[in-house]
C-alpha cells in the first residue's frame, strides 16, 4: 500500500498515512490537531507503464533510427525516420521523433512547446498608461499601443489561456487618448 508523508501545520510533527481513499480524516499524533486530506483521483490510480520498445527479432524487420536493436513501430511524420515505442512521441495526432521536436521548438513551429512567451497585451497597456504622465508622448504611443493590441489579438499569450481584458483595456485607453488628441486638434484649429 502507498504511504503519504504528512507534516502537521501546527506543531511540525511528521507522520505517515496509508493512502486508501480519496478523502482522509485523522488527527496529528503529537498535538491532536484535526487533519483532513483530499487527494486527487490520479494519485490513487496506478501509473501507466511506458514501453521501452520491443527487441528486433528478425533481420528483415525495420529498426528504430536511434536504437538499431529495437523494432520500429511508427514513422516520424516530419522526417520519415523509423521510431521504436521509446522514441515515438504522439503530439497533435502526429508521430514525431525527439530530433524533430527539438528542431520544431527551435524554429518556433511547435507553438505549444514554447518555453517563452511575450505578453503583447501588457506591452500595449503599458504603452497606453505610462505615457499619460507626459501627455504629449501619447500622440506617438497611443497609435502604437492600438496597433499592437489589434495585431496580437489572436496571438497565443501564454501556455495557460489568458483573457482579453488587458487587450480591451489597452484598446479603450489608446482610443480615448487619440480622441483626446482629435478634440484638442479641433479646438486648436477652431473646428
Amino acid at each position: 500500500m502507498r504511504v503519504f508523508h504528512l507534516t502537521c501545520g501546527r506543531c511540525g510533527h511528521a507522520s505517515r498515512l496509508p493512502i486508501g481513499a480519496a478523502s482522509i480524516a485523522t488527527a496529528c499524533g503529537q498535538c491532536g490537531t484535526a487533519v483532513r486530506i483530499e487527494l486527487f483521483p490520479a494519485l490513487l490510480r496506478e501509473a501507466p507503464s511506458g514501453s521501452a520498445g520491443h527487441q528486433l527479432v528478425l533481420d528483415n524487420e525495420s529498426s528504430c533510427f536511434c536504437h538499431p536493436q529495437k523494432r520500429a513501430t511508427a514513422v516520424c511524420d516530419r522526417c520519415g525516420r523509423f521510431l521504436c515505442d521509446l522514441c515515438d512521441i504522439e503530439m497533435n495526432d502526429e508521430h514525431l521523433c525527439p530530433a524533430c521536436i527539438e528542431t520544431g521548438v527551435k524554429k518556433g513551429e511547435l507553438k505549444r512547446l514554447r518555453a517563452e512567451y511575450f505578453y503583447y497585451d501588457e506591452l500595449a497597456l503599458i504603452l497606453a498608461i505610462v505615457p499619460l504622465m507626459l501627455f504629449w508622448v501619447t500622440l506617438v504611443t497611443a497609435p502604437v499601443a492600438l496597433f499592437i493590441a489589434i495585431r496580437h489579438w489572436n496571438a497565443p499569450m501564454s501556455a495557460v489561456p489568458r483573457g482579453k481584458t488587458t487587450l480591451v483595456a489597452a484598446i479603450v485607453l489608446a482610443s480615448l487618448e487619440l480622441l483626446g488628441w482629435a478634440a484638442a486638434g479641433a479646438v486648436l484649429l477652431g473646428l
